[in-house]
């Protein structure tokens, strides 16, 4: 993407060329990516854990999904535009550091819960971190790479998304159904301590080459006022385009990736058993296995094709950043629906891998995007608002609505037999051979219907071709 095709404002040269060697930008960009890899991993863990924890602690769907999303999501979205704002005049690396050892500190108290109070505390502050990542992570990336290459580089950072999903989904699954989900948590939080090392002695903070090559950089590179930078937002209708978009995608994105493992143990058991068997593997350890790695492969594939799509595409036009996220879903959506209604387990995993990819082809088209419509000084703002956006619906609605939805489902199936979702914790006999069956299939059903929501973020996305190319002239 050149500038004449961004058609930006000019700003001072220095303020958008690169103050790193192209050597120490890959090793940034690897290092960023494994920090958000981490970052992923402390989130995802719980993924494969649901079934243990709600055994152990005797929970419901809904409660579940509150803890992994809602709870979650209200602390992480909050904080996250004032970590942003500290990001945007501060010392990024050190702020990058200190995240990445608040959000595995708490994530090795997770292995301490003895109730499902402490878990939600231990979760909440495990987002306290994690809000200081991203936001942080994307304004050091944009400083340190050229702006045409802009949207590969994020679309690389974001690969550590899809590796730390699969390494948490595998590896929490493996170490719970060994050792216990409470040492799956202990396990998770190790190796974002060591990483916060090498990111608080080896980043870079661009703003002192800025600062030192003179004041039109300094200048530059200087803060923008929140409310100037919500101003700046307000009048850009691409951003809340690409915003809801991503929003209404992580919907339905997060309420699957908690609950797929979920899905698989209560529909799949005989066959999940089966097939674990033929692996010489537990079925959990096998499941969060097989899972992890579509989610893993699936998401690097689609990050990789994402970015290259909108650095090839979208400097020839700009609209292009809308079309592949927008066009996706009508393929995925099928997949989706197929996947939960064949009882063939293997032809099941199989089909996930589509709509895996789909879900992380619009990284690169909008992280990139959001990161050219504004100005240096608040970029760290304008992702932090669009992560706030994505996150406060996506993950804090997504799972909290799956859970409430599956057990409404559920109930509903239970009626006729005088049962309810809390009951059938103390079921047994035929009672608890009725709950088991109503379980599956309230949960198949919350899947499918779930699955149709894609179309919403397809039109948010289309919609914005019709914006992008006069809100990056602005």
């Amino acid at each position: 993407m050149t500038e004449a095709v961004v058609g930006e404002t000019p700003r001072p040269a220095a303020a958008d060329t690169p103050v790193v060697s192209t050597r120490y930008r890959t090793y940034a960009l690897v290092l960023l990516m494994l920090i958000n890899a981490v970052n992923i991993l402390d989130r995802m863990v719980i993924t494969n854990l649901i079934e243990p924890i709600k055994e152990d602690l005797n929970l419901t769907d809904g409660q579940v999904g509150a803890m992994a999303g809602f709870y979650f999501a209200v602390v992480y979205t909050l904080l996250g535009i004032p970590l942003a704002r500290w990001a945007d005049r501060g010392d990024r690396p050190r702020i990058l550091a200190l995240a990445l050892t608040v959000w595995s500190g708490f994530s090795l108290l997770g292995g301490f819960a003895q109730n499902f109070a402490m878990l939600v505390a231990s979760r909440m502050g495990v987002a306290v971190g994690e809000a200081g990542c991203s936001p942080t992570a994307h304004s050091l990336l944009t400083e340190y790479t050229p702006r045409e290459k802009r949207a590969m580089a994020l679309s690389v950072y974001s690969m550590g998304g899809p590796i730390g999903a699969m390494a948490g989904m595998a590896m929490g699954a493996v170490v719970a159904e060994s050792y216990g989900w409470r040492t799956a948590f202990l396990v998770a939080g190790m190796p974002g301590l060591v990483l916060a090392v090498f990111a608080i002695f080896t980043l870079k903070e661009p703003r002192r080459a800025l600062k030192a090559a003179g004041a039109a950089a300094a200048h530059a590179a200087e803060h923008v006022p929140f409310r100037a930078a919500m101003r700046v937002l307000s009048r850009k209708p691409t951003f809340w385009f690409f915003a809801i978009g991503a929003a209404l995608y992580a919907v339905v994105a997060y309420a699957h990736s908690h609950f797929l493992a979920s899905y698989f143990v209560r529909n799949y058991t005989p066959e999940l058993t089966e097939l674990a068997a033929g692996f010489g593997m537990q079925p959990r350890g096998f499941l969060g296995t097989a899972l992890g790695v579509i989610s893993g492969v699936g998401g690097i594939v689609g990050a990789l094709i994402g970015g290259w799509f909108a650095d090839r595409f979208g400097a020839r036009d700009l609209r292009w950043y809308g079309v592949l996220p927008a066009v996706f879903p009508l393929l995925s959506t099928p997949i989706l629906w197929w996947a939960f209604l064949t009882p063939n387990l293997p032809l099941a995993l199989l089909l996930l891998i589509v709509p895996t990819i789909g879900h992380a082809l619009w990284y690169g088209p909008v992280y990139g995007g959001v990161q050219g419509l504004v100005p240096p000084g608040m970029r760290a703002t304008a992702a932090a608002v669009l992560l706030f956006v994505m996150n406060m619906i996506g993950l804090g609605g997504g799972p909290t609505l799956f859970g409430i939805a599956n057990d409404f489902m559920t109930n509903r199936l239970l009626t006729d037999a005088g049962l309810t979702v809390s009951t059938c914790h103390e079921a047994v006999g035929e009672a608890a051979r009725v709950c088991a069956a109503a379980s599956a299939q309230g949960i198949r059903q919350t899947m499918l219907w779930s699955t149709a929501l894609m179309i919403l973020p397809m039109i948010c996305f289309w919609l914005s071709r019709r914006t992008i190319r006069h809100d990056m002239e602005s």
